[in-house]
């Protein structure tokens, strides 16, 4: 038979457009997988039982899908198909002159050992795994891997008993048996239908860690978490985080779990944090395992998130599927605003909201407004891998959020259940979710669809006027957004803006429009902004008031408002909304540093405005604020952000900046830094909850500040908590200060550290990562040397975040060097990193993508890496189509 060689793509790899979308040829009705595993050579038996679909004409060939696949049989109903009757080009298998229907045996061979891409089957730490989204499916076998074609999978797997006595697969647990060459096996099937992405196999030596969990209508669902027995005891927290997320979903949306067993599986080894496969979850190992002398609270928070989005995506992902990969949003946006409010709801509303949009402003608004922008729903691609994004996901989230404040949660709720019971067990598009939200509602939502079609941040400008003989406030507001590639002009969208009105003293105002009774009278509203441009007029407003807008962040836009630094104090101090208020201070410090940033580049004294420092004092001593939110209230705007704000990037300006104004708060407020830092020290045992995390946000924010002092007497104070502490968050708050100074406790904490937890990966890539974002000079030349540290492989994708990801996108001021050392290191480590696993080396060239808005000697030293990689022969299709679109 002929074999499928590796295949580099052509120098131009041709894109995909989502209006060359034609509905599959076929369907498989059935697939029966048979897996005898062996490291270097596993042979994967599949036999499909194929349909035609009945606008497919009768010459259609069957086109299957397959890479790196060494084809043994291919038989269509018992017969062996000769040379002649099929072709292998590129990386698909083409079959010629097929029944309307018929059952295909197809046998192939694959090397899981040999697999650094960690896409289809592979070896991990000693055990085989699965990832098949998007289009891994195709390097286990030849399919029609796309997610329109659903089929029912049956799944036998066989392998050595003594080095694989866990086998899993999706569904439940058939039958299982033993063989007499000491090898075992174990039949799973999926009663479900789903598409090749969620198709999922696991087989190692793994300790299981067991719960239960009792569905609304009393069905008892065995829970399983599987991992390498030392981590047997970092489990509880995510089956914890599994039922509360379970009862959630029950209790919010109405919906219930399908199977009888619920499985996990931790992974080190692999590309993104978790995978939705139905029944048979597989996570990184860093986002499921915790416990508190290993994880911090973020770890914590952000496994209870990640548990919640996976388990969620078994309604909005798997038993209701995209049509094709430009609906991704489809599942993930819908999912990913499922799991932050579930976070919100299970911790706090305000923190988590912040949370969500700091990413969304540094991240995504960054992607917007550069050559990556696209879409929530793209409209081509060439490879699907580079377009797991934060606008797909975290901007798509918003897009579902914006249903929610449009239609109210009653409204939403109603568009969800139609959309669930309309689609159970389909592949649909955007198109159907927004029309579920229409016929549900009763409502026309035709200027919201350009969301999912239109890339861009939109930018609204606000202006007021106040007539107090008439007792009438007026807003204008105007919507614009920026061209994009491939779109120049944008049409209007349709933006939800919420607002309040505020009297002198803090009060919120009632809000009635010219026209309307007193019986609509509200204290918060939302408007719907539709045009180009609308006028808003309220009326029986007895005081000129102070506008507070765009309420809990009610749309992923940027609001050009009539606010100068009084009002901006004013509204940090007073605005009765949690999230505007800590927006209202990040606002006021961006203007400040905005105003620093031309006085150093202008060579004139730096002096911080008092405003800054009182609005500081007044919210860290405000007893009766939320803890968390206080930290977050006193956390600067990061370098990263800061350089969005600027037209042309100054990164040395910035950093001075920065830590110019820290400087100058750590002394200014340095009694009240210790008395807040002293009186928030959590005595009892680590405990995850919202009071005792707020505590430690607190006290470890004043500890980054006292530090900023140079005082040995703080240094002490710092090295205490590193050797005292009971918990991983308050040790590693205290190292992540030690590292940024030179002083000898910095050393002697951080061998300290990696002696004691050497042995624990997780917790050596937090080694790695704090060493990687260190602030002191030549930190490029101690990342280089962590790359040859035994603990480190370029073929984990946890380390390579850990050190790469965290010194090219996480220390901007080390990065971005003037010699453009940084930019040659990054090239360097992307080209070896295509070659074996390209999602990761696409991912890590992105953090150049922007380079036009920089000075033009670092422009100039981005290019040339940029077009070093461009110029690759042989370059993956990954890593091809970020180069080109960086450099167009």
């Amino acid at each position: 038979m002929a074999d499928l060689a590796k295949q580099q793509p052509a120098s131009s790899p041709k894109a995909i457009y989502l209006k060359d979308y034609i509905p599959p040829a076929y369907q498989i009705e059935k697939i029966d997988l048979h897996f005898e595993l062996n490291e270097t050579d596993t042979q994967v038996r599949s036999n499909l039982k194929v349909v035609r679909n009945q606008d497919a004409g009768s010459d259609t060939p069957l086109v299957l899908d397959g890479v790196e696949l060494s084809l043994e049989k291919l038989s269509i109903d018992g017969q062996e198909l000769s040379d002649d009757r099929y072709q292998i080009e590129e990386e698909q298998l083409i079959i010629n002159n097929v029944p309307d229907k018929f059952e295909l045996e197809v046998i192939t061979r694959i090397n899981p050992e040999d697999n650094t891409a960690l896409e289809g089957l592979y070896v991990s730490s000693g055990m085989f795994c699965t990832q098949c989204e998007a289009e891994g499916f195709r390097r286990i076998t030849y399919f029609p891997d796309r997610p329109d074609v659903m089929s029912r999978y049956t799944v036998t797997v066989v392998a050595d008993r003594s080095k694989y006595p866990i086998l899993l697969s999706n569904g439940n647990l058939e039958e299982k048996g033993e063989l007499d060459d000491g090898r075992h096996w174990a039949r799973w099937g999926d009663p479900s239908l789903k598409p090749s992405y969620l198709f999922a196999l696991v087989a190692g030596d793994l300790a299981c860690q067991q719960d239960s969990f009792t569905t609304m209508n009393g069905r008892e669902v065995s829970l399983h978490l599987y991992t390498e027995a030392e981590n047997s005891h970092k489990c509880e927290h995510a089956l914890r985080s599994l039922k509360q997320a379970m009862k959630w979903d029950e209790d919010t949306y109405g919906r219930e779990y399908d199977l009888d067993i619920y499985m996990i599986v931790a992974v080190n080894d692999f590309n993104m944090g978790a995978m939705e496969n139905k029944g048979l979850n597989v996570f990184n190992s860093a986002c499921v395992l915790a416990s508190p002398d290993t994880a911090t609270d973020d770890d914590f928070y952000r496994i209870q998130s990640i548990i919640g989005h996976e388990y969620f995506h078994n309604w909005s992902g798997n038993r209701v599927t995209c049509r094709d990969w430009f609906q991704l949003s489809l599942k993930e946006g819908f999912t990913v605003f499922r799991d932050e409010e579930f976070s919100a709801d299970l911790n706090s509303l305000a923190v988590k909201r912040i949370d969500d949009v700091n990413v969304l402003r540094s991240h995504q608004f960054a992607e917007d407004s550069g050559p990556m922008a696209h879409p929530v729903r793209p409209d081509h691609y060439i490879e699907i891998s580079n377009f797991y994004t934060v606008t797909i996901y975290n901007k798509g989230a918003e897009v579902v959020r914006m249903l929610r404040n449009l239609l109210g949660w009653d409204g939403f709720r109603k568009g969800t259940d139609l959309y669930f019971s309309r689609h159970d067990g389909q592949a649909v598009t955007t198109e159907d979710f927004v029309r579920a939200m229409e016929d549900a509602n009763d409502v026309k939502l035709s200027e919201f669809r350009h969301w999912y079609s239109q890339a861009g941040t939109p930018e609204l400008t606000i202006t007021e006027k106040y007539d107090l003989q008439t007792q009438t406030y007026t807003l204008t507001i105007k919507q614009f957004c920026p061209a994009t590639p491939s779109q120049d002009k944008k049409l209007p969208f349709h933006i939800p803006l919420t607002i309040a009105l505020l009297d002198e003293s803090g009060n919120e105002i009632g809000l009635q429009l010219d026209g309307e009774s007193e019986e609509s009278v509200q204290t918060e509203r939302t408007l719907s902004i539709t045009q180009q441009e609308q006028i808003f007029k309220f009326i029986n407003v007895p005081v000129k008031p102070v506008v507070s807008l765009g309420r809990g962040f009610s749309a992923p836009v940027k609001i050009k408002a009539p606010y100068d630094k009084k009002t901006l104090a004013f509204l940090f101090a007073h605005d009765t909304d949690e999230f505007n208020r800590w927006d209202a201070g990040q606002k006021l410090a961006i203007n400040i540093m905005l105003k620093l940033i031309k006085d150093y580049q202008s060579g004139k004294a730096l002096e911080l405005d008092p405003l800054l420092i009182k609005g500081f004092q007044k919210t860290l001593n405000n007893t009766k604020l939320n803890k968390a939110l206080i930290a977050q209230a006193l956390s600067l705007p990061s370098e990263s952000y800061m350089a969005d704000q600027c037209d042309i990037v100054d990164v040395e300006a910035i950093h001075a900046v920065r830590q110019f104004i820290r400087q100058q708060l750590a002394r200014e407020l340095e009694q009240d830094w210790l008395r807040v830092y002293e009186s928030n020290k959590v005595k009892n045992d680590y405990d995850f909850n919202a009071d005792d995390m707020a505590q430690r946000d607190i006290k470890n924010l004043c500890l980054s500040y006292l530090m900023e002092l140079d005082n040995q007497d703080i240094h002490k104070r710092c090295m205490k908590q590193y050797n005292e502490a009971n918990n991983m968050t308050d040790v590693l708050a205290a190292l992540a200060c030690l590292s940024h100074y030179d002083i000898s406790e910095r050393q002697e904490a951080l061998d300290n550290f990696y002696q004691k937890w050497q042995q624990d990966k997780l917790v050596v890539d937090k080694w790695f990562a704090l060493q990687s974002m260190s602030r002191l000079p030549a930190t490029l030349d101690k990342v280089k040397t962590l790359m040859q540290h035994p603990a480190f492989s370029i073929k984990n994708p946890n380390n390579v975040r850990a050190v790469v990801g965290r010194f090219c996108a996480g220390n901007p001021a080390q990065f971005h060097a003037g010699d453009g050392s940084g930019y040659q290191f990054l090239a360097d480590v992307v080209l070896e990193l295509d070659s074996l696993n390209p999602q990761i080396a696409a991912r890590l060239l992105q953090i150049m993508s922007r380079w036009r808005r920089y000075d033009e000697a670092r422009q100039d030293l981005m290019q040339e890496q940029l077009q070093r990689v461009a110029n690759k022969e042989g370059l993956s299709k990954d890593v091809f189509e970020i180069a080109s679109k960086c450099l167009e």
